[in-house]
C-alpha cells in the first residue's frame, strides 16, 4: 500500500519505518525542514535501538522518504495516518491543534477517496473533530469526496517500539466502516503471522482504550511505589511483596517496581489528559488524580533520602560542599527521552541545596546538557563521575548499572554511600562490602546520617 505519516517524531519514524519494513511505500511528511533534510542524511533524531538501521535500509531499498510537500504525500496515498504532537495545555487537556491542522490540509489536497488514521494519542471524540474540519475543507473547495476516519492508537514502549510494532501485543482499531476495517486489516497483517491480535471497535471506545491503558499502568507504578514507602517504615522488603502478589495470575509482575516516579512524553501527559477530559463531563477522577500526586511526591524521594542523610540541618543549602554523583538520566533505559524524568525534580533539587551534582546515561546527555547546561557535570565514563563524591544515586536501570564494578566504586567515593532508586543491588551483598545502601522500599538498618 502507499502509506503517508505526517509527522517524524517517535510515533511517526517507528511507524514509518515499521511500514516500509513490511514492503509498504512510505512518505514521511513534516514542517520541520531541518529534521527532513537530516532524515534525508541518514540522520535520526531520536534514539531507539534498531530505528537507525531500518530507517537507512527502507530509504535505500525505495520504499521509505521523507518530505515537506504535504499536498504530494496525500494525493500519492490511499490511507493517511496523523502522527503529531498533542501537547498538554495550560489545563492539562491534550491540544488539538496540530492535529486539526494536517485534516485540514487533508480537506485541502485529497483527489479522491482516503482513509484518515489517528495514530497521535488524542481524547475521545477527536475523529469527529477531524472528520469535521476535512469536510469543512472540501465544502469550501465545493467537491465531493469519499473518506474514512479511523481512530489506531499506538502502544509502543519506548526502548522497544521497533519489537513491539513489529510484534504487537494487540493492534486496535476504531472504525465503523466495515470495508475500511478489512484494509487495516491488509496492512497490519504482515504483523499478525503468528496470531492475530487485531481488536476492531467503535472510534470511541479505541480512543479511550489507549489513555485507560497508560492510566492503568501508572496507577500500578503509583501503587506499588506508595507500598514501597510504606515497606520502610514497618520493616518489610518490597521485592518480597512484589514476588507475593505479582505470582496471582489476576495481578501479575508488570510494573510493579518501585522506582522515583514514572515520566516519559505519555503516562504524564495522557494522566493529566484523561482527568481533563472526566472532567469536561462532570465527573470527578478521584483516583487518577491520586495517580498523579503520588508521582510528583515520590519525584522527591531520593533527594528527601540524601538530604536526611547528607545534610546540614536548619540550613538553606544542606548539602552545600557536598558532590553526588547520578547514574542516568532518561526517563528510562534503551532511550535519550528526559521528558518528566525523575531525574530534572532530583538534580534540580540537589543543586538548590548547594550540592555540586556530576552524572552520567549512555545516551541522555545531550538532552540533558539542554536542560542543564554547565551546571551540571557529565562524563560518557560511569566512573570518573565517582572521584571523591559523596554519594552514588542510581536513578534509572540502565543495564551498565546493574552489575558494576563495586570495588572501584568503593575506591572512588569519598564515602560508601549509595542511594539506589531502582533497587539493582542486593542489600546483604552491599552491608558486606562496606557500603551504606539505601535502597527503596527495604528497611536499611536505621542509617540516620552519614556525615
Amino acid at each position: 500500500m502507499r502509506i503517508s505519516i505526517f509527522g517524524a517524531g517517535y510515533v511517526g519514524l517507528v511507524a514509518a519505518a515499521c511500514f516500509a519494513e513490511s514492503g509498504n511505500t512510505v512518505v514521511t511528511v513534516d514542517v520541520d525542514e531541518a529534521r527532513i533534510e537530516g532524515l534525508k542524511q541518514g540522520i535520526i533524531p531520536i534514539y531507539e535501538p534498531g530505528l537507525k538501521e531500518m530507517v537507512l535500509r527502507n530509504q535505500t531499498e525505495g520504499r521509505l522518504s521523507f518530505t515537506t510537500d504535504a499536498v504530494a504525500a496525500i494525493q500519492s496515498s490511499l490511507i493517511t495516518f496523523i502522527a503529531v504532537g498533542t501537547p498538554p495545555g495550560e489545563d492539562g487537556s491534550a491540544d488539538l491543534k496540530y492535529v486539526l491542522g494536517v485534516a485540514r490540509q487533508i480537506g485541502q489536497a485529497m483527489t479522491g477517496y482516503k482513509i484518515i488514521v489517528d495514530k497521535s494519542t488524542v481524547p475521545v471524540g477527536t475523529a469527529d473533530k477531524v472528520r469535521v474540519a476535512i469536510a469543512g475543507e472540501l465544502a469550501l473547495r465545493g467537491v465531493d469526496l469519499e473518506f474514512d476516519v479511523v481512530s489506531n492508537p499506538e502502544f509502543l514502549k519506548e526502548g522497544a517500539a521497533i519489537d513491539d510494532f513489529m510484534k504487537p501485543d494487540r493492534v486496535v482499531i476504531g472504525t465503523d466502516n466495515v470495508r475500511t476495517a478489512e484494509l487495516m486489516k491488509e496492512l497490519y497483517d504482515p504483523f499478525m503471522r503468528k496470531q492475530n491480535r487485531m481488536i476492531v471497535m467503535d472510534i470511541r471506545s479505541a480512543e479511550m482504550t489507549k489513555y485507560a491503558a497508560n492510566a492503568m499502568l501508572a496507577t500500578r507504578i503509583s501503587f506499588m511505589n506508595q507500598i514501597a514507602n510504606l515497606c520502610e517504615r514497618m520493616g518489610a522488603d518490597v521485592a518480597a511483596v512484589r514476588e507475593g502478589i505479582g505470582s496471582d495470575s489476576r495481578i501479575g509482575y508488570g510494573f510493579l517496581f518501585p522506582g522515583p516516579g514514572y515520566g516519559g512524553s505519555c503516562f504524564p501527559k495522557d494522566v493529566k489528559a484523561l482527568i481533563r477530559t472526566a472532567e469536561e463531563c462532570s465527573y470527578d477522577f478521584l483516583l487518577l488524580k491520586a495517580v498523579e500526586d503520588v508521582n510528583e511526591r515520590q519525584k522527591e524521594v531520593l533527594a528527601d533520602k540524601l538530604i536526611n542523610i547528607l545534610g546540614v540541618h536548619n540550613d538553606q543549602q544542606p548539602l552545600r560542599g557536598k558532590t553526588i554523583a547520578c547514574w542516568g538520566l532518561s526517563f528510562k533505559p534503551r532511550t535519550d527521552d528526559m521528558r518528566e524524568a525523575p531525574a530534572i525534580t532530583l538534580i534540580e533539587r540537589l543543586l538548590n541545596a548547594g550540592a555540586t551534582v556530576r552524572a552520567h546515561d549512555p545516551e541522555a546527555i545531550l538532552e540533558a546538557k539542554k536542560l542543564f547546561g554547565e551546571r551540571v557535570e557529565f562524563s560518557h565514563n560511569q566512573y570518573d563521575i565517582l572521584d571523591s563524591a559523596d554519594a552514588l544515586v542510581v536513578v534509572t536501570d540502565w543495564n551498565e548499572y546493574r552489575n558494576p564494578d563495586f570495588d572501584r566504586i568503593m575506591t572512588a567515593l569519598k564515602t560508601p554511600l549509595i542511594v539506589d532508586g531502582r533497587n539493582l543491588y542486593k542489600p546483604n551483598r552491599m552491608a558486606a562490602a562496606g557500603f551504606s545502601y539505601i535502597p527503596l522500599g527495604r528497611s536499611y538498618g536505621g542509617i540516620s546520617e552519614v556525615k
